[in-house]
């Protein structure tokens, strides 16, 4: 017997972010994203490229950030995002590349031997994010 999963996949991700403003303008102003919501007594804002919702908190010091070690500490890795296009892979890595206080870990290139293409970046407030084109998810789609 086949076990039928308890859920229906993602509602929100919720990542805890050193400047609410920078992380939010990057992912509307940068990203296209829209803003579909806020909590400022929090403070926190809620961004949707209407596939994913993220819910991003402001943390209360902002200088008391620890790296992410994946080999040390348990917690978020990176955030994948998928792309629809080998375009539009490149078309978004040039965009966030040249955003203020973007890092770029690497441009766009294979993934193993391929054919899933990936770039990684850490957008303004340091989180590290991955975007990712597959043919073979495009084409089952």
């Amino acid at each position: 017997m086949t076990a039928k999963p308890l859920t229906l996949g993602l509602d929100h991700i919720g990542l805890s972010v050193r400047d609410l403003s920078l992380t939010r303008d990057f992912f509307v102003n940068c990203l296209g994203w829209k803003q579909v919501g806020e909590r400022p007594a929090y403070p926190a804002a809620f961004v949707s490229d209407g596939h994913a919702v993220l819910t991003l908190w402001e943390v209360k010091n902002q200088d008391q950030r620890v790296e992410f070690d994946r080999k040390t500490n348990v917690g978020l890795h990176h955030l994948a995002l998928r792309v629809g296009s080998e375009e539009a892979l490149n078309e978004i890595f040039a965009q966030v590349s040249r955003w203020p206080g973007v890092k770029v870990e690497f441009a766009p290139e294979n993934l193993g031997d391929g054919p899933k293409r990936h770039t990684m970046i850490y957008e303004p407030g340091g989180i590290r994010l991955e975007f990712d084109f597959d043919p073979r998810i495009q084409a089952a789609a």
